[in-house]
């Protein structure tokens, strides 16, 4: 789908469609104030205030009928300066204007729009008129606190979008059709992988038997991968001591994006954001000499996070998820090796997983920041150098991110573009010389001196709740045979006379461990076909009498219509080769 914001004409168009969707608002609620409007990647929004009115969808339509009649009636688009008197004179009924112009600086040009009965604080730029406005579409509306802030009330967000012709508004609305099929959280409900409940609590999902199968496979795969590469896993808690964070560096700069701490028998603990205090604690339990680095410790580990309510999305966005977290020791000599081992994994399972639209950043310190940032200019440049050196030497292309590292390294992030909204960071890789000084890490080299180790914190799937979410939406639910909770979905045409058969054929594949489903339920064939379908189970296996008599199978494959009679050790045989063909 189009950026709206990096389209010129589309931008001016969309921002003009904002001001049309609040003199529709006006007219229809006339005690309405607005507080901004801007456009944005998917088109515009405005935030407006309703006097504690809530809106639902419903409440759409005649907004866009009195949107309509406005384009029809066809009024220019003026625009005019003022003076900050003359502004502060003209909004003096409208408190979101008058915060507006009152954090405007002295420099800058205060202008307003007006189009008819209706005029706006703005800067503009405007189309000509609103005729020019007449392929739009409001397409959702939700709660947004006034700046953000959970501590402002609560206004309503009103999106639309709209296009310079009719044939391009109907194809965004086509393809944000599509979205919604492929959106992970109706998936998840539709193949019961997991669900959410606000007795639990808002961003704490729960995963069913559908995706716990799901879950423990990528969580074999990633193991098994890394096991192969050395790693060595470990499990630790899922809170600690908040002087572990205070050690680390955490509740210094991150305790804004973590639980409030909890007093229990006069020692203070919170639930972990991160791993790497556990980790460097565990690094720490023995003494290393420089031959046994590099040590990679790994680790599925639950981790919980703050986020606003408002942020959270399904599994993508949580307030608790389990990293495929893994920190590597090493001395500065082993640094580029181990670095690149690092990219050539992310590289290696993307290729296998079929993951094809992403791009690598390199993430920095921004220089001015001395708040964020572990003040160390040497630690920095040589730790932003190094990593340069190794993606330049792999030929990796990237761009540099100012201001997007972690407070104690640079890193690279790997960003995907998911089928979905908005890119969001998968894979991470942090370069850090900081937090093995703060926990006193040693390690003694072949002089017998003590030296400083270097650690890489990386996570391949990033969490494994985002990574199934991303995962879902790009195959719409169409999971490969390894990844599928049933992979099998045996059907017997009349119970009478083939079930028996039909439970041999299951006793068969639950040997080699394939997950099957007996449907042996009084339903029509087609029924049960329909529904193996609905489910995207991979096969549907269909046993009739000529199967009972030549004891073989027929199969149908998800998003087939064709029929396919193999003998069961031919079958077993093509299962193997899908299954062992991660795509």
């Amino acid at each position: 789908m189009i950026n709206i914001k990096e389209n010129e004409k589309l931008s001016v168009m969309n921002h003009s469609c904002a001001h049309l969707l609040a003199q529709a608002v006006k007219h229809l609620y006339p005690d309405a104030k607005f507080w901004v409007g801007p456009v944005i990647e998917e088109g515009f929004y405005y935030d407006i205030d309703l006097n504690g009115k809530t809106l639902t969808m419903e409440d759409l339509e005649p907004i866009e009928k009195e949107m309509k009649k406005l384009v029809k009636d066809g009024k220019r688009i003026f625009r005019e300066e003022l003076s900050r008197e003359e502004a502060l004179e003209k909004f003096k009924d409208d408190p979101y204007k008058i915060d507006l112009i009152n954090n405007m600086s002295d420099d800058t040009v205060i202008s307003c729009y007006t189009q008819g009965d209706f005029t706006d604080l703005c800067r503009g730029p405007h189309v000509e008129s609103v005729k020019e406005l007449k392929n739009f579409k409001l397409l959702k509306v939700s709660g947004a606190y006034w700046k953000n802030d959970a501590k402002n009330h609560m206004l309503q967000r009103i999106y639309g979008i709209c296009f310079d012709s009719p044939e391009a508004l109907e194809e965004h609305l086509k393809a944000l059709e599509e979205a919604k099929e492929r959106d992970h959280r109706k998936i998840g409900k539709d193949l019961d992988i997991f669900m959410t409940h606000d007795l639990v609590g808002k961003g704490l999902p729960m995963y069913l038997p559908n995706g716990y199968i799901i879950w423990e496979e990528l969580e074999n795969y990633i193991k098994g991968k890394e096991k192969k590469l050395g790693y060595k896993h470990v499990l630790t808690p899922p809170l600690g001591n908040v002087e572990l964070y205070k050690t680390s560096g955490h509740w210094e700069h991150y305790q804004e994006n973590m639980f409030p701490k909890m007093e229990v028998e006069g020692e203070e603990f919170v639930l972990r954001p991160m791993n790497c205090p556990h980790h460097m604690m565990i690094y720490a339990n023995d003494i290393h000499s420089y031959r046994d680095l590099p040590i990679r410790i790994g680790e599925i580990a639950r981790d919980c996070r703050f986020e606003a309510s408002g942020a959270l999305k399904g599994i993508e966005r949580v307030r608790t998820f389990c990293q495929n977290d893994a920190h590597i020791f090493v001395t500065p000599e082993q640094i580029k090796d181990e670095f690149s081992q690092v990219v050539n994994l992310i590289l290696d399972v993307y290729k296998e997983l079929n993951i094809t639209d992403y791009r690598f950043e390199l993430s920095l310190r921004d220089k001015n920041d001395k708040v964020k940032y572990h003040p160390d200019d040497e630690m920095w440049n040589n730790a932003e150098d190094t990593l340069r050196k190794v993606l330049n030497d792999l030929g990796i292309e990237y761009i540099e991110k100012i201001g997007e590292a972690a407070f104690y390294g640079p890193k690279l992030d790997v960003q995907v573009k998911p089928a979905v909204g908005v890119e969001y960071t998968l894979s991470t890789c942090q370069l850090d010389f900081c937090l093995p000084a703060k926990f006193n890490l040693s390690y003694i080299d072949k002089d017998g001196n003590k030296k400083t180790p270097v650690v890489l914190h990386r996570a391949i799937f990033g969490s494994i709740d985002r990574f199934m979410a991303y995962y879902l939406e790009e195959t719409k639910g169409v999971l490969p045979l390894w990844l599928a909770p049933v992979q099998v979905n045996i059907i017997p045409v009349n119970n009478e006379y083939h079930l028996e058969y039909a439970k041999k054929v299951q006793e068969e594949l639950d040997k080699l461990n394939y997950r099957t489903k007996l449907d042996d339920r009084e339903e029509k064939l087609g029924y049960k076909m329909r529904e193996s379908v609905i489910k995207k189970i991979p096969f549907a296996v269909i046993i009739g009498q000529k199967e009972v008599d030549s004891k073989t199978i027929s199969y149908r494959k998800y998003g087939s219509e064709e029929t396919f009679n193999l003998s069961m050790p031919e079958f077993i045989n093509y299962l193997n080769e899908l299954k062992a063909n991660k795509k």
